[in-house]
C-alpha cells in the first residue's frame, strides 16, 4: 500500500495526521526517511496530537527513545537513531523489543537500523519543495 499527502503549511498537518492514521490504523512500526530539518520531529508531534496525546512530544535527547500514553492507541515509543552508531548498539538498547511488539513505535532517521526494520514497517519519506511545502510519501 502506498498514500502520498502534502503539506503546503504547517496547519494542513492537522488533517494529514488524521488521515494518515485512519490509512495505517493496523500498522505498529513506522520508519521516518528526511533531511535534518525537513520535518520528521514535526511531523511526529502532530501524530501525537491526533492520536490524543497531551505530552510535549520532542525528539529523544539523552536518550534513544520517548514514551507517550494515547487514550486511544495505548503506549507510544519514539526514536530518534540519529546518534546510533550501528546495528549493534540498536540490539544494546534493546530495539528488538520495540519493533515486534503491538505498541505504535516511530523512529526518526530509521536508515540507521534498515536492516532491522521488519516487513511490516511504514516507511516514511518526507521531502521539502522549492516552494516550502512538504511532501509525505508513506509504503507499506
Amino acid at each position: 500500500m502506498e498514500k502520498e499527502f502534502y503539506a503546503e503549511k504547517e496547519s494542513d498537518l492537522i488533517h494529514i495526521s488524521t488521515e494518515f492514521l485512519n490509512t495505517f490504523k493496523e500498522e505498529s512500526i513506522f520508519a521516518f526517511y528526511a533531511e535534518m530539518g525537513v520535518g520528521k520531529t514535526t511531523f511526529i508531534r502532530y501524530l501525537a496530537k491526533a492520536m490524543g496525546i497531551e505530552d510535549e512530544v520532542s525528539s529523544p535527547t539523552y536518550g534513544f527513545v520517548n514514551e507517550y500514553e494515547s487514550p486511544y492507541f495505548g503506549t507510544v515509543h519514539h526514536f530518534d537513531l540519529y546518534r546510533i552508531e550501528d546495528e549493534a548498539e540498536a540490539y544494546d538498547i534493546g530495539i528488538e523489543e520495540y519493533l515486534y511488539g503491538e505498541e505504535k513505535v516511530f523512529i526518526e532517521w530509521a536508515e540507521n537500523i534498515d536492516n532491522l526494520l521488519p516487513e511490516s514497517c511504514v516507511r516514511v519519506t518526507i521531502t521539502k519543495d522549492d516552494q516550502g511545502g512538504r511532501r509525505i510519501e508513506a509504503k507499506l
